[in-house]
């Protein structure tokens, strides 16, 4: 028997009500496989905490989260809380602490969807993007002068050094090895940026010279925003700085259905700390409590935390249950044109493990 244990964080908005699948995955993955037991802790850490006590989290928040297997995140934000603050006190701390300096997120169209593309089908949208988590744009380093006058400024500063460029570098093209297309494509801005892009570029030179039977293509990041429009099809593992990577990677749920579809995983590959998984979807004020929200992101994270420890055979399994029920096409939520609940359609994927265990496990 394997036991791992999981920080539960279900945060604002919708979190809570697509961490319930997240959570009755876990137990559907236990039932089928009877050599796995999760171990759970759920925390209340989120903007109604940080309204209560000033603060995201508890002052030991890391040090309880430190001895974890893996964490599960929901959705964290609230019109009450600054996002600066929300974000910056919870999410990326937990990045940083703990080297989660891979964000991967796959760009799989699931079968029984159509993607917004009108002539891309399948087989051209299938690609996985890998952005640098712990550094780069979204750095710490900066501040603000004479504020509240004429003369006030703002400075922020990027940050880029060769082992956190390199080591991310090395992720993605270790990956693009491991893929059929071998390819690797690397975003930049380096026409316009003229330290830190270059820099960059030359990182990705020296590493890919390692991979010579690695494809590589540098693109500045507005010609390769627009290649995810227009030729999807040659993208196989693209990399990318803190900011390019999140942006692109926002671009490309859309193209595949949209970010209620889309997870992600913060991955500490030498595995010396937690990684985490979520959904890139927001905690979606707007919906939050009528139980209509789409838990395929929360799902489909629980399949990367399931490689990631792994168990590669069980991810397949998530995600192709995924998929069964979006081609039966009986069950879905509002945003795919449906009626069902949160909890149905949950509950219609966990049905779908259960028939399709045998194959599979």
């Amino acid at each position: 028997m394997q036991h791992f244990s999981i920080a539960a964080i279900p945060g604002d908005g919708i979190g809570p009500e697509v961490m319930a699948e997240g959570l009755k995955t876990l137990k559907k993955i236990e039932e089928l496989h009877g050599g796995i037991h999760f171990s759970i802790d759920t925390f209340d850490w989120n903007c109604d905490y940080y309204l209560k006590h000033g603060k995201m989290m508890p002052e030991n928040g890391l040090d309880i989260l430190r001895d974890y297997d893996v964490i599960l995140l929901g959705a964290i934000g609230a019109p009450t809380v600054p996002d600066h603050i929300s974000v910056w006190e919870l999410i990326l701390p937990i990045r940083r602490a703990f080297q989660q300096y891979i964000n991967l997120r796959p760009i799989k169209l699931l079968r029984g969807l159509n993607s917004p593309l009108r002539y891309k089908a399948h087989d051209d949208l299938n690609f996985v993007v890998v952005r640098e988590n712990t550094e780069g744009e979204y750095s710490n380093m900066g501040g603000r002068l004479h504020e509240n006058t004429p003369f006030e400024l703002a400075v922020q500063n990027n940050v880029f050094t060769r082992y956190g460029s390199e080591r991310v570098i090395k992720y993605a093209y270790s990956l693009a090895e491991k893929r059929p297309k071998r390819r690797l494509t690397a975003a930049t801005k380096s026409n316009g940026i003229n330290h830190s892009m270059p820099f960059w570029d030359e990182i990705v030179r020296e590493v890919g010279m390692h991979h010579p039977n690695i494809k590589t293509d540098i693109y500045h990041i507005d010609a390769l925003a627009a290649y995810f429009i227009t030729r999807p099809e040659e993208l196989d593992v693209v990399v990318g700085s803190n900011l390019f990577g999140d942006i692109l990677t926002d671009l490309g749920a859309a193209i595949v259905g949209g970010l209620g579809l889309a997870p992600s995983g913060n991955i500490n590959p030498e595995k010396n700390y937690p990684s985490m998984f979520e959904p890139i979807h927001g905690s979606a004020p707007d919906i939050a409590g009528k139980g209509i929200a789409n838990p395929i992101a929360q799902i489909w994270s629980i399949s990367l935390m399931m490689e990631h420890l792994g168990f590669s055979d069980i991810g397949d399994l998530i995600v192709s249950s995924i998929e069964e029920v979006l081609l039966e096409k009986n069950v879905s939520t509002p945003d795919l044109g449906g009626k069902n609940t949160t909890i149905e359609f949950g509950e219609a994927i966990h049905q779908q493990m259960t028939k399709m265990s045998m194959n599979s496990i």
